[in-house]
């Protein structure tokens, strides 16, 4: 894999905090030109660094006001590929993930209510072969939502002994 300079990560800063950031202004902040933007935002993708592009919408403005993650725990980890592929059939659900400790999996679901939210545990999920049992948990608030980060690794600090 190529190496991502110090160019490349004033791009992704730029970007990933503002994706409809014209590449004009981009090129200004980072003192290059616009192809040059567009090449090295070409390369990033060609390079899968940058895996998409878009709008993240609100949940909430379409109705969605329960943003839920389920454990799931398996019959058999094996059935890990069977139950995520019926799951992705799910609409509401957003992400899904393998996981170590209590779960097989974990997921990320919005639902409308608690009403739509028992439905698609008791007539959807919970039906899959394999899923073996469920627990919810239901986020009351989202407080943190960022990109790793982009810039240079922080240092750990190392205390010093004053004498």
């Amino acid at each position: 894999m190529e190496k991502i300079d110090k160019l490349d990560k004033m791009i992704l800063e730029i970007i990933s905090s503002n994706a409809r950031t014209p590449f004009k202004d981009v090129a200004a902040e980072c003192g290059v030109s616009r192809a040059a933007i567009h090449q090295r935002v070409q390369r990033l993708i060609d390079m899968k660094v940058i895996i998409g592009s878009g709008y993240h919408v609100n949940p909430g403005s379409l109705g969605y006001n329960t943003c839920t993650f389920v454990g799931l725990t398996l019959e058999r980890g094996a059935m890990y590929k069977s139950v995520s592929e019926e799951l992705a059939k799910i609409p509401e659900i957003v992400e899904c993930h393998f996981t170590t400790g209590p779960y097989t999996m974990l997921i990320k679901l919005y639902a409308r209510d608690n009403s739509h939210l028992m439905e698609l545990l008791n007539g959807h999920i919970q039906e899959i072969p394999g899923v073996m049992a469920t627990e919810t948990l239901i986020s009351l608030n989202q407080s943190i939502k960022k990109e790793v980060p982009i810039g240079a690794q922080r240092e750990e600090q190392v205390p010093t002994i004053e004498g």
